[in-house]
């Protein structure tokens, strides 16, 4: 079994987004939520593949080995947990980490993860609502399928794209807010807080949002076709 390369982690990590998000891993996938081309993307699943960390299926559906899902969940629990660190202890708004912890997780060694982990006390999930360890995460519904008038909790923002990090931030959302779901259209969701405050995002930006609903919509995927949002998608 070979080192795992700083590239192959990237790769390990976006293909643990999918599998967690139970959204079908493929290269095409990959490719469109790293975009990156398909035969960049083609070349590491081929290399992913010599080096053991998984399987293809003859209709293309790739699958982790045992050491690559365990590889695959070190490098996302290390990127969540740099995440929480940097919120919790250093006070960087949680719109802004996620790339901080993209550059820092692949030198992040064995202490130093042990006195982070230390330093959040008993955090659970990274500032985005995702949880730090593998195997813990809430099933929830999207935002935008909740009927007007359930009750809901944010659960997480499920795509972690800067721009749209900044724009969940800037309208007044966050994982654990609970509330009622005021209205809803083609346009706009809008969550009223328990305390009076009405938070609106976009029916695209809601489509990344999971939540507990109560009455839950009916099960589906949490994600929309598009893995990376751009601006333009959001409707501002």
């Amino acid at each position: 079994m070979a080192d795992v390369t700083v590239a192959e982690e990237e790769y390990l990590q976006t293909l643990y987004w999918l599998y967690e998000a139970r959204l079908p891993m493929t290269g095409a996938n990959v490719a469109r939520a790293m975009q990156l081309s398909a035969p960049t993307v083609h070349e590491m699943i081929g290399r992913l593949e010599r080096d053991g960390h998984i399987t293809r299926a003859s209709d293309k559906a790739i699958s982790f080995t045992d050491s690559g899902r365990e590889h695959a969940e070190a490098i996302v629990r290390r990127h969540r947990l740099i995440e929480r660190f940097l919120t919790d202890v250093l006070g960087i708004p949680w719109d802004e980490v996620h790339e901080e912890a993209e550059r820092l997780e692949h030198a992040m060694s064995p202490v130093l993860e042990q006195r982070m982990l230390a330093a959040i006390g008993d955090a659970k999930t990274c500032p985005h609502g995702h949880p730090i360890n593998a195997g813990t995460r809430i099933e929830g519904a999207p935002l935008a399928d909740v009927e007007v008038g359930a009750s809901v909790t944010v659960l997480r923002f499920e795509n972690e794209a800067e721009d749209l990090l900044h724009e969940l931030k800037a309208s007044g959302m966050e994982p654990g807010m609970d509330g009622t779901l005021a209205a809803s259209d083609d346009h706009d969701v809008t969550i009223a807080g328990g305390d009076g405050t009405r938070v609106t995002v976009t029916r695209s930006v809601a489509e990344t949002v999971s939540v507990l609903a109560d009455p839950a919509p009916p099960p589906r995927v949490t994600l929309p076709e598009q893995l990376v949002l751009a601006r333009d998608r959001y409707g501002r």
